[in-house]
């Protein structure tokens, strides 16, 4: 069997995570349009992630958030995300590297990014940073109740297509 010298598997990742990219980069110029908003899994321990010890203690592994009504401050670079989120009426600040995500899911469309886990290095505890006030502009936000009609955010809906990288793999 031939050696992958180019290594097409780390280039369709880097092509996925770029597209991750782009599209919160535009959520964080434009807002989100019409009813996009995204459910975005990643590894609370893995390098560079950045969370207050609370929401470390919390979610020692893995962490799922919501980007949609109520976030702030959105700030991409090339290889992370910063966000301004509330977690039970207290405001945090959240820095999320792109390596450490997991999963992007976007149920409006429906559409999913998955990442092998052996795609997303975790690392011991990351630093962490003090909770940050919310901006004053902004209302606490309110518990949104489940509805018949919303997405499971760990399910896919039906006619999503899942990413998987193994696909590209030689196996």
């Amino acid at each position: 069997m031939a050696t992958d010298h180019i290594r097409y598997d780390v280039q369709v990742t880097d092509a996925l995570r770029g597209v991750l990219r782009r599209v919160l980069a535009d959520a964080a110029e434009q807002g989100l349009p019409g009813e996009h908003h995204f459910f975005i899994t990643f590894l609370s321990t893995a390098e560079g992630v950045k969370l207050s010890p609370r929401l470390l203690a919390q979610y020692p592994e893995e962490m799922t958030v919501i980007l949609q009504h109520q976030f702030w401050d959105l700030v991409v670079t090339e290889d992370r995300f910063e966000v301004g989120l509330s977690f039970g009426g207290i405001p945090e600040r959240l820095v999320v590297p792109f390596t450490a995500i997991k999963s992007f899911f976007d149920p409006s469309v429906p559409f999913t990014l998955a990442f092998e886990p052996s795609e997303v290095a975790a690392e011991p505890p990351a630093k962490t940073l003090p909770a940050v006030p919310a901006p004053s502009a902004l209302p606490a936000p309110a518990p949104v109740p489940a509805t018949e009609n919303q997405a499971d955010p760990t399910k896919p809906g039906e006619g999503a297509e899942v990413v998987r990288l193994d696909r590209f793999r030689k196996k």
